[in-house]
């Protein structure tokens, strides 16, 4: 294979994940005939190319496409991009799939995970009072912020919220909000006027950091947050708004919640619960201790007529209730005397009597977790606070690991959430949904059960299908069976979790590789990682370097500054780069490095203490991202890596001392980079946060590294 027929490379995997090469490769020459054609692809001319295509073809007309891309594209003159044809395919696809009712989990369509994409089907039909809602928490949260301050209040009846979202900052500040600490601010770029470049960098770091706190973006790119598509912007910033508010609903930041548990009830079953149940069991709790006789299910149907929440706040805040609450008879009304007897305890009017009446799903919940949050009605009394107290340091670190893997498998678009890595894949399925993105075909659908399960063996043979297919892999395995994953035993499942990364990552690297050098040379290893960074480094004229992914001269942070600046020289500002000696200039750097990663279009999971403590698998997963994104953009520096690596040639140089110069000029990227950078949506590293190196054994056994 001649080095020019590289195939086609879109910049999301996760979006290149859902087709074949065969059929990018005729969705692309249909593209380009009409882009050629016609000069522009554009809502009025797509709609006849989309007609013919599978899965459309004799099933929609080219009205009723119009009429979807018009959602998306209200001016029927604006270009569409490739990236941007592919993702309404999809969602078109998901459209009709949907209309059909047809599509069932794994055996069949690959395709069928978009329609449990948030992001794509949360917010089409969006109402108003739902944008109104988040504006009025924008308002709120970010009224006070330096850079923000100067746009808001922002209008909830015009379009002031999407123009604003154009440049990228205000969704980063509100995931800041979130989960407080996740960007580094000083990798914003918070000019009053940002060129196209800097736009598409904060969009890039927006998203890779949504996926990093739990956000579902398989179908967004950055290009929908410059344009301010509605649908999508609005989707992404329920999500955001949805976790911050429901940050609390967990036995960690809460413990008070063991109050709602029955002491015979399992505590791994507890930790796994979705935010969204350990609200309803909370609900429900208060609610049985009032006295109402029904159960709330769910944040729409069950509480339509505000009975249920005048009972939780006559139990919550019995000095704010009156009985004549639950004595009116007409539901609007009722829903009127709930709101304000909720304001006095401080929860903002984010939503209206009607809201309530009309069953408004993600309101109502944002109205009940606001309740949580300023009046929970929980005991002071902890009878279990050694849950978050006693945690050893391995505890810890399995914590941190079970957090990464848990976004990373999130960030995959598997038809599951993990809410709980350790008790979510105890019956095997997840797994096999994640086997069958890294390594599609692998799993034997007809072999497998869907949740929920109820026999245990059922159970079994979903996870004794993911070890068959582990060792198909070649993963090592050693003495580590079926039944351990059912057992929910954490550092057999963090070795597994951890090898599928690993298996994923190299998977993508290898087939830059192929795709630019043919099917000749031999697959990328560790090592071979290793040497690109430290050559990459050298090139640049520096002079760090790292012995191995465990070398603790890393915890600085220095050498992955060095390394994102060679593959992108204006990515790193130099001035506020500590020299990392004292333990919070590392923990600056550490963080700085995250954001920085991000912002250039990797997709990490890890924290600052990874960086910190040299964890192992994440230096190497963090090291590997930013090689895929290198090689991606620049094939030739492919020839950068030796063939043949030697492992033991990594320790024979000794290491030199760091060199960075603090406030040293960074260098004017070329027009062709530029154009490249632009072009570049997300570099969607399907496996690039929580894996890192391969587990080590003792006695034949496999364990997760300390």
């Amino acid at each position: 294979m001649s080095a020019g027929f590289v195939g086609v490379v879109v910049s999301d995997p996760s979006l290149q994940g859902q087709f074949t090469q065969v059929e990018l490769r005729s969705l692309k020459a249909k593209f380009v005939s009409l882009k050629r054609d016609s000069g522009h692809v554009t809502t009025k001319n797509l709609p006849g190319l989309m007609k013919k295509l599978r899965g459309l073809n004799e099933v929609v007309s080219e009205e009723e496409i119009a009429a979807f891309l018009l959602e998306s594209y209200p001016d029927s003159d604006q270009e569409i991009e490739f990236e941007s044809f592919l993702r309404e395919y999809l969602n078109l696809q998901a459209r009709v799939s949907a209309k059909e009712g047809g599509g069932g989990a794994g055996g069949g369509g690959g395709k069928t995970s978009f329609l449990k994409s948030t992001i794509t089907t949360l917010l089409h039909n969006l109402n108003q009072a739902e944008k109104s809602s988040y504006v009025a928490h924008i308002n709120t949260y970010l009224r006070d912020d330096p850079f923000l301050k100067k746009y808001l209040p922002i209008d909830p009846a015009g379009n002031q919220l999407f123009d604003l979202i154009r440049d990228g900052v205000l969704l980063c500040k509100l995931i800041n909000v979130a989960v407080p600490g996740t960007i580094d601010e000083r990798a914003i770029n918070k000019k009053r006027v940002l060129n196209p470049w800097q736009r598409n960098e904060n969009h890039t770091l927006c998203l890779n950091s949504a996926k990093a706190i739990g956000c579902t973006v398989v179908n967004i790119g950055t290009q929908d947050l410059v344009e301010g598509r509605p649908h999508l912007v609005l989707g992404l910033i329920s999500q955001i708004i949805k976790i911050q508010l429901l940050a609390d609903l967990n036995l960690k930041k809460t413990p008070q919640l063991v109050e709602l548990f029955d002491d015979s009830k399992d505590i791994d079953e507890v930790l796994s619960l979705s935010p969204e149940k350990m609200l309803l069991r909370w609900m429900n709790h208060h609610l049985k201790k009032a006295g109402y006789k029904k159960t709330v299910n769910n944040f729409s149907s069950d509480v339509k007529d505000g009975e249920a929440y005048a009972y939780l706040l006559k139990a919550l805040a019995p000095e704010h209730s009156p009985e004549t609450t639950l004595d009116t008879k007409d539901p609007e009304e009722r829903a009127k005397l709930v709101l304000e007897q909720a304001e006095k305890l401080d929860c903002k009017r984010y939503l209206t009597p009607k809201d309530i009446t009309e069953g408004s799903a993600n309101l109502n919940l944002a109205f009940v977790a606001q309740i949580f949050q300023h009046r929970n009605g929980l005991t002071s009394d902890i009878k279990q606070v050694t849950l978050t107290q006693t945690a050893t340091r391995d505890d810890v670190l399995l914590s941190r690991e079970e957090r990464a893997f848990r976004m990373w498998i999130n960030s995959l678009g598997v038809e599951s959430y993990v809410n709980n890595v350790f008790e979510d894949v105890r019956n095997g399925w997840v797994l096999l949904e994640v086997l069958d993105k890294v390594s599609p075909g692998s799993v034997n659908w007809k072999l497998a059960t869907k949740p929920p399960i109820k026999l245990p063996f059922r159970k079994l043979e979903n996870c004794n299908q993911v070890i068959n297919i582990g060792k198909q892999l070649k993963f090592s395995l050693v003495n580590l069976a079926g039944n351990d994953i059912v057992q929910g035993n954490k550092k057999l499942i963090v070795a597994l979790l951890w090898q599928l990364m690993r298996f994923n990552i190299l998977q993508l690297l290898n087939k830059l590789r192929f795709h630019s050098q043919g099917s000749q040379g031999k697959e990328i290893t560790d090592a071979d990682i290793l040497n690109w960074a430290n050559n990459k480094v050298k090139a640049s004229g520096r002079t760090s370097r790292m012995e191995s992914f465990k070398d603790k001269s890393l915890s600085n942070g220095l050498f992955f500054l060095e390394l994102l600046s060679a593959v992108q020289p204006r990515v790193v500002n130099w001035k506020v780069v500590t020299k990392g000696e004292a333990d919070e200039d590392k923990k600056l750097n550490a963080t700085y490095i995250i954001s920085v990663a991000r912002k250039l279009g990797c997709s990490v999971f890890l924290l600052p203490e990874d960086i910190i403590e040299v964890n192992q698998k994440m230096i190497l997963t963090l090291t590997a991202s930013i090689m895929y994104w290198s090689l991606q953009r620049q094939p030739q520096s492919l020839s950068e890596m030796p063939e043949q690596s030697d492992p033991s040639s990594m320790a024979s140089d000794a290491a030199s001392d760091v060199g960075s110069e603090d406030g040293a000029s960074t260098i004017a990227p070329s027009e062709s980079e530029e154009v490249n950078s632009l072009s570049d949506s997300i570099s969607n590293l399907t496996m690039d946060d929580a894996t890192s190196n391969a587990p080590s054994t003792e006695n034949g056994n496999v364990v997760a590294d300390p």
